[in-house]
């Protein structure tokens, strides 16, 4: 079976109450392929998620940027996936390069984090990808499968589980890993999970890439077999989403 193509949209730390109703209002009226073919998921950040879920058209998803590692309680700050359930999010990115490198989040911490919000019901976003110091040291499998197999440790139902691949020197660079950079680590990546966690999680776990994509770049970097879809940062907060959207029918025409 055909693995549903998956675009996400990380909004990161932006918006206001205005451009949060603009973004909404523009991805509302767009024109874009049955969820039956594709599944978006739009990320907000967290003060914004019940004014997106009220507006919000019923055929996209709405996933938070990240939750707790366990149970919430005395934790400052923190939103515990349990309070995510509660709303309705159905979707969480986990693991996200930025909080790696700028919250020390380790890839344990990582893993323990992916396993609590499966436990509750959460769908997840699971990030992984190397820095430009690892790909230029020829380390970047290594890199992806130890963060890969932290993930792996945890859990062992990966039906809810979207795998991202962003190299970190890829994002909000401009600069982005050409379609035969990504395709290879996709490539070794779904041959990891054979290897390691078994056939049937590597055939139908969806491998997405993210890393400075934008309508220009999406229809080569779609058109590889293993890229199952992208997470899009800057460009998701613009009209080019939906051309990013729409990227699949690149892969609609090799079926």
């Amino acid at each position: 079976m055909a693995r549903k193509f998956f675009i996400g949209g990380n909004w990161k730390c932006n918006g206001t109450l205005e451009e949060v109703k603009k973004i909404v209002t523009m991805l509302n009226e767009a024109e874009v392929p049955s969820e039956n073919v594709v599944e978006v998921v739009v990320s907000p950040p967290f003060v914004f998620l019940p004014l997106v879920e009220s507006l919000l058209r019923p055929d996209f998803q709405l996933a938070a940027q990240n939750c707790w590692v366990r149970k919430g309680g005395a934790f400052t700050g923190e939103i515990s996936a349990e309070m995510l359930v509660n709303l309705g999010i159905p979707w969480v990115i986990i693991g996200h390069s930025e909080r790696r490198s700028l919250l020390n989040e380790s890839n344990e911490f990582v893993g323990d984090k992916v396993a609590y919000a499966l436990s509750v019901g959460l769908k997840v976003i699971a990030c992984i990808g190397e820095t430009l110091q690892q790909r230029e040291s020829g380390s970047t499998m290594a890199v992806v499968a130890a963060q890969t197999k932290a993930i792996a440790d945890k859990v062992s139902n990966w039906a809810n589980v979207v795998l991202a691949y962003e190299p970190v020197w890829a994002i909000g660079t401009g600069k982005v890993a050409t379609p035969r950079q990504a395709q290879e680590v996709h490539l070794e990546l779904r041959k990891w999970l054979h290897d390691s966690v078994g056939a049937e999680v590597a055939a139908t776990t969806r491998i997405i890439y993210g890393g400075s994509v934008n309508g220009a770049n999406c229809k080569e970097l779609a058109a590889q077999p293993d890229i199952d879809g992208f997470l899009v940062g800057g460009a998701s907060l613009k009209p080019e989403f939906v051309d990013i959207i729409r990227s699949l029918t690149v892969k609609k025409s090799q079926l």
